[in-house]
């Protein structure tokens, strides 16, 4: 099982509690050795519903190796994200998961190395660079959707292939080149390999793909990082490279390519996904597609050239669009923590060593944070609107210390993709286009939303 590589590798984990230490939480075991694992992949929506349906807000259930407490609600959500009394190890929560993965990266961290190496990675997403990065942004989503005219075609597959050549620009500064769909391929093993059943590298198995593939990306970011270092671009992986901490010393090599493995997977799959769920609830509600370009041609912006950074702040509707699909669908719908003390909430108390989850899906979905809850309405996020929500109700970034570093960046994308594509294009779905998704490790669409551009 992972745990045993995990715990072997990081002697500073709590070791698993007994069945017995959560016999008060109400829940259930599901299968034998798999627990509820497959009803989890099949649906995770409905699994979620019918656990708090019968058991409440609190329960237990066991999955992907180990048992969790799912914890439900804006309240829980600002318990384990703020973790004002730093109960709630985010290392020990995602590590059964991504440890033979993604090790070290900055979601695995705790507290004051996470603190340090936050702040020094920092320096990748400070106004300037981020004004170098909506240049590029402009050039290469003008240069893709330009080629997206009047033909059929798989939206989720067409943006993750744009998502990775961005990266590859932005993050590497590089062009991707002949090892375009190795490192593609090896990107999509690690994430696959993350919701496996079987979480042993075992011949054969996913686990084993996704671990060849960690190591051949780690090799190539490592070959990279000597040149990077005399370099004056400004890719993160350069800025990484030269990168000092509060004491002027350099990140190390391995730390460097841990970082690069992580950030490149998360900027890749996430705006993958939110991007997708944008586009097709645009095509199903022409309506805003109409509020929206007419918010874009109020800029007066060349096509070619695109949104300017120092524009992006005025597609405020833009912006109130692509919160309200990261609201309906959240590319991480569950947060999952361990708890490294005792802690209450919701009448019961929960033993230090537990594996704790939010379910960030379920409470963007309560209809008593947000009426209708399944019906498209960007207009939720005006000041008006928001007055008086708690606010940890909308958490798809995630919160506290440990709040997505690149938010600004994947915000500052959406916005310029949508800006081309509405000043250029009709979105228009096919009947039944989007309707069934699964939901991890990523969310996506089955049928890879089938979506005609049909020029303006």
């Amino acid at each position: 099982m992972a745990l045993a590589h995990t715990f072997a590798a990081n002697p500073h984990w709590l070791p698993r509690n007994p069945k017995r230490a959560l016999a008060d939480i109400p829940g259930e075991e599901g299968l034998p050795i798999f627990g509820n694992t497959f009803a989890i992949l099949k649906d995770p929506p409905a699994f979620g519903r019918r656990m708090i349906d019968t058991y409440g807000p609190v329960y237990r259930n066991r999955a992907f190796g180990g048992r969790q407490v799912n914890l439900v609600g804006p309240d829980a959500n600002e318990l384990v994200l703020f973790d004002r009394d730093k109960i709630f190890s985010s290392e020990q929560g995602w590590g059964p998961t991504l440890n033979l993965l993604f090790p070290r990266g900055l979601m695995l961290m705790d507290f004051d190395k996470h603190r340090a190496d936050r702040r020094t990675l920092s320096v990748a997403f400070k106004p300037e660079p981020m004004r170098h990065y909506a240049e590029q942004l402009n050039r290469g989503i003008a240069r893709a959707v330009a080629g997206w005219a009047d033909r059929p075609m798989r939206f989720y597959d067409a943006i993750k292939q744009l998502s990775l050549d961005l990266a590859a620009e932005s993050f590497l500064g590089m062009p991707l080149g002949a090892e375009a769909t190795r490192i593609n391929k090896a990107f999509v093993d690690e994430v696959q390999a993350s919701v496996s059943p079987v979480r042993s590298p075992l011949p054969g198995t996913m686990m084993r793909r996704g671990v060849k593939a960690r190591q051949y990306l780690i090799e190539l970011f490592l070959r990279e990082i000597p040149a990077r270092r005399q370099s004056e671009g400004q890719d993160f992986f350069s800025q990484f490279c030269r990168a000092e901490d509060e004491d002027g010393r350099p990140l190390g090599p391995q730390a460097i390519a841990d970082h690069m493995n992580f950030l490149m997977m998360a900027a890749h799959d996430t705006i993958t996904s939110s991007a997708t769920s944008l586009v097709m609830l645009l095509g199903r509600n022409p309506e805003w597609q109409d509020r929206l370009r007419e918010e874009i041609a109020s800029l007066g912006l060349n096509d070619a050239d695109g949104v300017p950074h120092g524009q992006l702040d005025r597609l405020v509707l833009t912006e109130y669009a692509f919160k309200e699909a990261l609201r309906m669908t959240p590319p991480v719908p569950s947060v999952p923590r361990r708890a490294l003390k005792d802690f209450e909430f919701g009448g019961y108390r929960i033993p230090a060593g537990t594996s704790v989850n939010i379910g960030i899906g379920y409470t963007h979905h309560m209809p008593e944070h947000w009426p209708e809850p399944e019906r498209f309405d960007p207009m939720r996020f005006t000041p008006e609107a928001s007055r008086g929500r708690h606010k940890y109700a909308w958490v798809p970034f995630g919160g506290g210390a440990h709040m997505c570093l690149g938010l600004h960046f994947a915000t500052m994308q959406v916005r310029i993709l949508m800006a081309h594509l509405l000043s250029r294009y009709r979105i228009e779905l096919p009947a039944g286009a989007g309707e069934k998704w699964q939901y991890f490790p990523i969310p996506r669409p089955r049928d890879g939303l089938p979506v005609r551009f049909a020029p303006l």
